[in-house]
């Protein structure tokens, strides 16, 4: 799921921040090696940080149903995880790289979810959208200065552009048919049967009975069993 946001992150800012295909989007670890290998304007996406959303873990299982609302198979919900990348601009001057971070900003602003069109098919089934947030304050645990000294480079003005993606759980339980039949057997007060033939009774999927018989294709049971009132009379 990872590679499928980061292609899906790089599709947006080739779109919007690099028109007509000018310069690259890449995600290696922007070191000093790197720099010095770069001879291109490129937008770099380094992936800095995985951690899950705890906020929206949830418990159980939930059903998928078809067209006519009739349960297929049962899920894990999925596990939400936050993406969290250094977006940083690489030309050869600082006035470039200004322009670069700007048209990203642009492209990235108006969306508070990521569009639809990027949304990775393997999560249709979910039918979810994905939260995209661009420079809110990273966790007071990773702080920028810490991520650059860590890359071992001078510190460069970036965004911090945070995709967060429900990760699918396994297994999935496929369900059998739903029931529409049943057998069920009448008894009188003394709990003895009435009747050594048990009775089927056929039921539509919404659960309506459609027919009652005997299990040897007798009548149905059209008038009300006789019996013994309180009184002894006749009912």
């Amino acid at each position: 799921m990872i590679h499928e946001i980061d292609e899906a992150l790089r599709r947006i800012l080739r779109g919007g921040a690099l028109p007509e295909g000018t310069g690259d989007v890449v995600f290696e670890a922007p070191t000093r090696d790197w720099a010095a290998r770069r001879n291109t304007p490129t937008l770099n996406a380094y992936l800095y940080d995985i951690r899950e959303d705890v906020a929206r873990r949830e418990r159980g299982s939930y059903a998928e149903r078809d067209a006519n609302g009739i349960v297929l198979r049962r899920r894990q919900p999925p596990r939400w995880y936050r993406l969290s990348y250094l977006l940083t601009a690489w030309t050869s001057r600082p006035e470039d790289e200004h322009r670069l971070l700007s048209g990203a900003l642009a492209c990235l602003l108006p969306h508070e979810m990521l569009p639809e069109e990027y949304v990775p098919r393997a999560l249709d089934a979910y039918n979810v959208s994905l939260p995209l947030t661009v420079g809110v304050p990273p966790a007071e645990s990773r702080s920028l200065a810490d991520i650059w000294s860590a890359l071992g480079g001078e510190l460069k003005p970036s965004l911090d552009v945070v995709i967060t993606t429900p990760f699918p759980v396994t297994p999935v339980y496929d369900v059998a048919p739903p029931v529409t039949e049943g057998v069920i057997t009448v008894r009188g007060r003394d709990g003895v049967p009435d009747d050594a033939k048990p009775r089927i009774m056929r039921g539509s999927r919404g659960g309506g009975v459609l027919d009652a018989g005997t299990r040897d294709g007798g009548a149905s049971n059209r008038g009300a069993r006789k019996g013994t009132s309180q009184d002894g009379g006749a009912r």
